[in-house]
């Protein structure tokens, strides 16, 4: 964590339950109460040797959901973003978290082909451009495909020569019966 503060970078995350520290300086306001914070505090580390973060105050902003009636306790190592702030961006942070859990779970990037940048945002591009693709065809297609059920079957009909539109619109109405003029009865 000594890196990320030499370096001017910032981090924002839940705190763990059996978190040992000394409260050094606590607010607590009206005004905080009323956007559902609950404490501002300063807090130091304390107990086993912190990596790197030992007796270094960080922030620890707890704040109430209302609406799980749950208190969440964050903590960062800025100072000079308002309590509402941290909130605020812990909750993008899970939003990105969950989209890469997505991404992973629905176009199989379960890891990386290459290790440079360069391979990782070319993965991640391709990825990207993957689900839009599914999605408009989701979205255009007349029958109610689930994205799951659709990437799945045009998996497995990638190398099938037919119309996609046509396939999208209606791939389970059975193939008509053949026309049964000419044909003999064998028995």
């Amino acid at each position: 964590m000594n890196i990320l503060d030499s370096t001017g970078c910032f981090f924002v995350t839940r705190s763990k339950s059996n978190m040992k520290y000394t409260v050094i300086k606590t607010i607590k306001s009206e005004a905080l109460m009323e956007g559902g914070i609950i404490e501002d505090q300063t807090i130091e580390l304390v107990g086993l040797p912190i990596i790197g973060y030992g007796g270094k105050k960080i922030r620890q902003v707890r704040v109430l959901d209302s609406t799980k009636n749950v208190v969440y306790e964050f903590l960062t190592n800025n100072f000079s973003w308002k309590p509402k702030t941290v909130a605020s961006l812990y909750k993008e942070r899970w939003e990105i978290e969950t989209f890469f859990k997505n991404l992973k779970q629905r176009l199989k990037v379960t890891s990386f082909v290459g290790t440079s940048q360069n391979a990782v945002f070319k993965q991640i591009w391709t990825a990207l451009i993957g689900i839009l693709l599914f999605k408009y065809i989701q979205k255009k297609a007349k029958y109610d495909w689930n994205l799951s059920n659709l990437v799945n079957f045009i998996r497995l009909n990638i190398f099938v020569k037919i119309d996609l539109w046509k396939w999208a619109n209606d791939s389970f109405i059975s193939a008509r019966s053949p026309n049964k003029k000419g044909q003999f009865v064998l028995f």
